[in-house]
């Protein structure tokens, strides 16, 4: 069951996936998005998907999750609240106060302001889940993950599974980046979603770091090395590389770029513009309702296999059915996994996928130095999850300034109260005044 399959080319990616794992099957695939103009474009486009492979997929569709829930195994979350419009407003309200953010979907106000509308959605989705279908897996992909995953657990108890494919994509660019064929290497990491240190790359037991800092002083730079300058000063710092790469690791990191300045570009301007994620995000959606009403012929790579969120879903699911002990990068409650961060907050971090679970691997070489960087994004985002789970405008402004990216109660205030106005509708938790509903 997909909620939020709106999302569609993750719908897409996903569905493409299905076709080609016919042995998981049978499959049933049931759609659900609040939006029925979004859940009409996703469920014409499965349909005419599996229409053309002939695949033994069975494809329903509904805007009440609850309609499908009690019949769910597996329950998959990409939902987002307010869609691009509300992003927009997300990193837009910021600009008007010298704040500058590539992504806004994590940490920074345009995360935080994100996590106010995503969390009371998710713990209702919880709420039903516990509710209709308690056995079924539940996995989610919705940002911000890190907040999204520790609300749920905190406030329903439901195991939701937080998964993002930005570790297992940048582990292959490393791979590559020393010369090694990703499927032979390994990697030990641990952090949070989007802030993923690995710490420990290997071909063939081989350790890989003293490779990767001979080809950092190559000139000229590789051009993994070269976009993403101050992820790799953070390795030359540290020893360990952050995924997912300069254009979210650069949000955990405030301080460094002030007024948005990077390597002289704006961050979310000509640096990872934020505009163009969005137009692009809105030219895949057209292209897939046209597709989808058979407006235009299915594109012909649309069945071939695509990188993207969707794509260790079903290696997951595989792994976890036939007990294959393969290790996945997931967002789970750390529960000692790393020793000198708190045991229930949720991080990323490798599990062993079994016929029991999901099983953590222990990361006792998770450097001291490393943690408090963890640490310090953690208080924020605590403080992020009670004031979205309690509509507490106070908090919220408390987050914002814990978070690092502004410093200025006054600014800070004004920037709650506009994304209070502008996201009214999608904040159940907060009264009209922006005052708490309880708690």
């Amino acid at each position: 069951m997909l909620i939020g399959a709106g999302s569609a080319v993750f719908t897409k990616g996903l569905v493409a996936d299905l076709i080609q794992s016919p042995g998981l099957g049978p499959w049933e695939l049931g759609l659900v998005d609040i939006d029925p103009e979004a859940l009409e474009t996703a469920e014409g486009l499965s349909r005419r998907m599996v229409e053309a492979m002939g695949a033994a997929i069975k494809v329903t569709a509904s805007v009440d999750r609850r309609d499908v829930l009690p019949e769910a195994d597996i329950v998959v979350t990409t939902i987002g609240v307010g869609k691009r419009r509300a992003w927009e407003a997300d990193v837009f309200i910021p600009r008007k106060h010298g704040i500058y953010q590539p992504v806004g979907d994590t940490v920074m106000p345009g995360g935080i302001s994100r996590a106010m509308r995503m969390i009371p959605a998710l713990v209702a989705i919880a709420r039903d889940i516990d509710e209709l279908c308690p056995e079924a897996w539940f996995f989610n992909y919705s940002n911000p993950m890190t907040a999204n995953c520790w609300a749920v657990r905190q406030a329903t108890g439901v195991p939701v599974v937080g998964l993002c494919h930005g570790t297992f994509d940048v582990s292959r660019q490393l791979a590559h980046f020393v010369g090694a064929p990703p499927e032979e290497t390994t990697t030990r990491f641990a952090g949070l979603n989007h802030l993923t240190f690995i710490h420990d790359l290997r071909w063939r037991g081989r350790d890989m770091w003293p490779v990767a800092r001979e080809r950092l002083r190559e000139t000229p730079p590789d051009a993994f090395a070269l976009h993403n300058p101050f992820s790799w000063s953070l390795f030359e710092a540290y020893g360990a590389y952050p995924s997912a790469n300069d254009r979210h690791v650069t949000e955990f990191f405030p301080e460094r770029f002030p007024g948005g300045q990077y390597y002289g570009k704006t961050l979310g301007v000509d640096a990872y513009s934020f505009e163009d994620t969005i137009a692009s995000g809105d030219r895949s959606y057209d292209q897939m309702r046209a597709q989808a009403l058979g407006e235009e012929p299915l594109d012909a790579w649309i069945f071939h296999h695509s990188v993207g969120e969707h794509e260790q879903l079903l290696n997951i699911i595989r792994a976890l059915r036939y007990d294959t002990r393969e290790v996945f990068a997931v967002n789970l409650p750390n529960e000692g996994t790393v020793r000198s961060l708190p045991d229930d907050a949720v991080l990323e971090i490798p599990a062993v996928a079994t016929a029991a679970g999901l099983m953590p691997m222990q990361t006792p070489d998770f450097s001291d130095e490393l943690a408090a960087i963890i640490a310090r994004r953690l208080a924020s985002t605590r403080l992020t999850v009670t004031a979205a789970l309690n509509g507490d405008r106070k908090l919220f402004v408390e987050a914002l300034l814990l978070d690092g990216a502004v410093s200025d109660r006054g600014v800070a205030e004004a920037m709650v109260d506009e994304y209070l106005v502008a996201h009214r509708s999608n904040l159940p938790n907060f009264t009209h005044s922006g005052e708490a509903t309880h708690g």
